[in-house]
C-alpha cells in the first residue's frame, strides 16, 4: 500500500505536471471506485487544476471550485502518460479504474490489481467532505508537530503501539510498512502499550518516526510513479524481509500473521531476542 512518503511523491509529481492544466476528460472503468455522484465526475471537465496536495494517504487535485480526490488503497497505483492512449475506456476485468486526460493530451490512469477493490475516487467541493480525510489525525511530518504533541497523542492509549501508529485518526499517512520501520528504528516491540511508554521511550519513538519518514520522503522525492514501488522496497530494513538477516544486529527477521495482514520485526533489536507469538494479542513466547 502506498503510504505517506510515496503519496507525497505522487502529489508532488502531479503538482509539477498537472497544475495549470485543465481536465479534458475523465472516464470511469470501475464504477465501484467512484464514491460520490454529486457533483458528477463530468463537472470537472474544463476546470483548471490549481495545485495538487496530500492529505494523509489521499491525493487532492484542487481546481478551486472542485476537488478530485483519490485513495489508492492496498493495491492501487497511478500510471502517468505524456500522451494518454486513445483506446476507449471500457468497464470490465481490466485493472483500470479511472482515466484522466488533460488539455495538453497528457494524463494518468488509476489502476488496481487483484480482486478486492478498495481504490476510491471522490469529486467534492471541499476535501473535508471525504470521510477518510475528515477523520485524519495530525500529519507526523508537519514542521509544527512537536514531541509534546506526540506525547499528548499517546497519553492514556492502552493499545499496542503498532496499531496506534497505523490508525489514520491518530497519525495521518503511516501504514503497515512504515510502522514496522519506525518501531525497528526505535528498538521497540510492536506489542508495547502506548500508555505505558516511559518519557524517554516516547522521545525515542518520536525521533524514529520523524527520521524514518523524512528519509523515506527524501528517497521518494523527484521520482516518477514507475520507480516509487521499487525505491520503497529497497529502503525497507525489516518490512517484507522475513527470514533475512537484520543489518543492525544480525538476528533473523520474523513476521506475525494476523487477519488479512502481516508485520515484520527483529527479535534482537526489538523484543530482547524473544520471538513474538503469531497472534496479535499474544504475549511474548517464553
Amino acid at each position: 500500500m502506498p503510504e505517506l512518503p510515496e503519496v507525497q511523491a505522487l502529489a508532488a509529481f502531479l503538482d509539477e505536471r498537472a497544475a495549470g492544466h485543465a481536465f479534458a476528460s475523465l472516464r470511469v472503468a470501475a464504477i465501484s471506485a467512484l464514491k460520490t455522484f454529486d457533483p458528477p465526475l463530468a463537472a470537472l471537465e474544463g476546470q483548471r487544476i490549481e495545485r495538487v496536495r496530500r492529505h494523509g494517504k489521499f491525493v487532492d487535485l484542487d481546481t478551486g471550485a472542485l476537488h478530485l480526490v483519490f485513495h489508492l488503497a492496498r493495491a492501487g497505483w497511478l500510471r502517468w502518460y505524456d500522451e494518454v492512449p486513445s483506446t476507449p475506456v471500457k468497464p470490465g476485468r481490466s485493472p483500470l479504474a479511472l482515466r484522466v486526460r488533460l488539455d495538453d493530451g497528457s494524463g494518468f490512469d488509476l489502476t488496481e490489481a487483484g480482486t478486492k477493490k478498495s481504490l476510491a475516487v471522490y469529486v467534492v467541493h471541499d476535501p473535508a467532505e471525504v470521510p477518510g480525510i475528515a477523520r485524519l489525525g495530525p500529519d507526523p511530518t508537519a514542521p509544527d508537530f512537536t514531541l509534546a504533541d506526540f506525547a499528548a497523542v499517546l497519553d492514556g492509549r492502552r493499545t499496542q503501539i503498532k496499531g496506534v501508529l497505523r490508525d489514520q485518526s491518530v497519525f495521518a499517512g503511516i501504514g503497515n510498512a512504515y510502522s514496522d520501520e519506525i518501531l525497528h528504528a526505535a528498538k521497540m516491540s510492536p506489542y508495547a502499550l502506548a500508555a505505558k511508554l516511559a518519557p524517554e521511550q516516547v522521545e525515542t519513538l518520536y525521533r524514529a518516526m520523524r527520521d524514518t519518514l523524512a528519509e523515506a520522503v527524501a528517497v521518494a522525492s523527484g521520482r516518477p510513479p514507475a520507480e516509487l514501488k521499487d525505491a520503497k522496497r529497497r529502503g525497507m530494513r525489516v518490512h517484507g524481509r522475513t527470514g533475512e538477516t537484520c543489518e543492525v544486529c544480525g538476528d533473523t527477521i520474523r513476521q506475525v500473521i494476523f487477519a488479512d495482514s502481516t508485520f515484520q520485526y527483529c527479535p534482537g533489536c526489538q523484543t530482547g531476542g524473544k520471538p513474538l507469538a503469531d497472534r496479535v494479542l499474544s504475549r511474548l513466547v517464553k
